[in-house]
């Protein structure tokens, strides 16, 4: 870098550039005065090899190579900053008891245990300094610009720390924030005290106020939210969230819906549903917690607290605080201004089979700091349908001869639970046999006992409770190496899933599995996927039988000419 020329600072201002001092104003050796055309400058300002400012006004920034300023307002960096690095965000909880500072550097992993391992303050401490450290880090008192960036039409940007290839179109307010590298901001766009992770794209009038966006997640038209995490490829518009963290997938398109003070992962909300976290009577103290590949159907309302299994399906008005944690696959139905509760139904959904098979295939990440899995058949989900066979028998020891029962906050009609118990065995049955036929049997990979959804990675409870402890003596010193041991042990899952499967398989036998009853498991599971898939073929054939064509074929004057409108439009079945 080097000064101004006398004659490129007359230049420039014949071309009516003006500077607050010229002597701040450094620039690359092969600067040309016709890159800066009707600008302001103020303060430290550098400007990289082909960097061009156009009606501009530009305050203590560096410009980065070939990126483009273009009828901005004001780009100013007015204070020492972090740019959003270490802006606490009060997800889940809006009182602030589950609090996670953010920082460009945050995976969804290490943002999972600030928030919901409370109960190991230590590891908390630990993390939240590892965060500290990366906000001093990027503290300066000039803002940066990346190379091959793109600015043009934003009103007002402050204290921000914008990477490589970024685009700004139109934004109205950027303030105390960091866009990392191929962020997208569309119009209107006002977002305070945020970080923007890779790949992010945040448009259409949205706000954002202490956030952070996850590498490739879409928050668009409209979309509000305040104190949220939104990790991964979630995609959320017209909305709103407060307090809210949003695993991977999580997914909101309506304008009536409004995600707040929950835990939500693989997500997806329909329209006009609902939570209320308070009872006015201690605040907004209360959350909820929505496991993996939960949705709620349009209008569906829970009062906090509550929590549902994986892949629930909810409907309707639920005010009783349920807990169905330990009834995976479900639908929880409102009856009679009850809340019930079919156990595994949704194993016979082709909706089920759809989501799982959708999510991989829109993964849109490059860097991939967040370690996601999407094994359909893995620990964490037979697990809790070995514990929902234990509980569905336990109801029925309790009261034998019922023809409905209570359990946390939901009811269960006799069939439902005989259907649920048919349902479960047969996917256990399934899933064990895929966990068998993958990985090795070592004693190096011991995945045995209770396994967890670590904000999108299924990871054995013990393993992650070997990482925390790592965290809290100081082996573990930065998010970085912290993020090493989550993906190491997703690097050998197979391996750790089939010893589960071994372990699990071995308590069903009363001994360890022969490599003939393990051979039988596999035969037996590869048997029971099938008839699965046959019955969500079948749910889905439903989906695409002639009563469901109504509103097809409106002109037409045939049976057949409507089902062939129908079958051209939906696809054949």
């Amino acid at each position: 870098m080097r000064k101004l020329t006398p004659e490129e600072i007359a230049a420039l201002e014949r071309t009516g550039t003006t500077a607050d001092n010229w002597s701040k104003i450094d620039v690359a050796e092969d600067f040309r005065p016709e890159q800066l055309r009707r600008c302001r400058l103020g303060g430290t300002v550098v400007i990289g090899s082909g960097a061009t400012i156009v009606d501009a006004a530009v305050s203590d920034y560096r410009i980065g190579p070939r990126s483009r300023i273009e009828a901005v307002g004001l780009l100013q960096c007015r204070t020492r900053s972090a740019f959003g690095n270490g802006t606490p965000v009060a997800t889940i909880n809006e009182n602030g008891g589950r609090t996670v500072p953010i920082c460009d550097a945050l995976s969804a992993q290490a943002a999972y245990l600030m928030a919901l391992w409370r109960h190991r303050p230590q590891l908390v401490a630990a993390l939240e300094a590892m965060v500290a450290d990366v906000a001093e880090a990027r503290t300066d008192t000039i803002g940066t610009i990346g190379a091959d960036c793109t600015i043009t039409g934003a009103r007002l940007i402050r204290e921000m720390r914008i990477g490589d290839r970024v685009a700004i179109e139109g934004a109205s307010l950027l303030e105390n924030g960091t866009l990392c590298d191929d962020v997208r901001i569309g119009i209107d766009v006002r977002a305070t005290d945020f970080i923007a992770a890779e790949r992010a794209r945040i448009g259409g009038g949205t706000t954002l106020e202490r956030c952070f966006a996850g590498e490739s997640c879409i928050l668009d038209k409209g979309f509000t939210a305040t104190d949220s995490l939104f990790f991964a490829n979630s995609h959320c518009e017209n909305g709103e969230a407060s307090a809210v963290f949003a695993g991977p997938y999580t997914v909101s398109h309506h304008k009536s819906t409004l995600l707040i003070a929950g835990f939500f992962s693989f997500f997806n909300a329909g329209s006009a549903s609902n939570q209320s976290n308070h009872l006015f009577k201690s605040g907004a103290v209360h959350q909820a917690v929505h496991a993996r590949g939960c949705k709620f159907a349009s209008g569906a309302y829970i009062m906090a607290p509550a929590v549902e299994g994986p892949f629930t399906m909810v409907m309707g008005h639920h005010s009783h605080h349920h807990d169905t944690s330990a009834l995976p696959y479900s639908y929880l139905l409102e009856r009679k201004e009850r809340s019930y509760l079919l156990p595994g139904a949704n194993l016979t959904s082709c909706g089920t089979v759809r989501d799982i098979e959708k999510w991989p295939a829109r993964d849109r990440r490059t860097v991939q700091r967040d370690v996601i899995s999407f094994e359909e058949h893995n620990p964490y989900t037979a697990g809790a349908m070995l514990r929902a066979v234990d509980t569905l028998h336990t109801l029925e020891e309790q009261a034998p001869g019922s023809e409905e029962y209570s359990h946390n906050g939901v009811r269960i009609a006799a069939t439902a639970l005989q259907r649920g118990l048919t349902l479960y065995n047969r996917a256990i049955v399934a899933s064990l046999g895929a966990m068998l036929e993958r990985g090795a049997s070592t004693e190096r990979y011991d995945g045995g006992g209770r396994w967890i959804d670590a904000a999108g990675q299924f990871i054995a409870k013990s393993a992650a409770e070997r990482i925390a402890e790592r965290i809290e003596t100081g082996e573990l010193k930065t998010l970085g190496e912290v993020d090493n041991a989550f993906r190491c042990f997703d690097v050998h899952y197979d391996d750790y899933a089939r010893s589960w499967a071994e372990q699990a398989y071995a308590a069903v036998l009363g001994h360890y599995p022969s490599a003939e009853e393990v051979r039988e498991a596999i035969e037996a599971g590869a048997n029971a996927r099938a008839a699965m898939r046959r019955t969500t073929d079948a749910d889905r054939q439903r989906d695409f039988s002639p009563e469901m064509a109504v509103g097809y074929g409106i002109d037409c004057d045939t049976e057949e000419e409507r089902l062939r409108d129908f079958c051209n439009v939906r696809g054949e079945a």
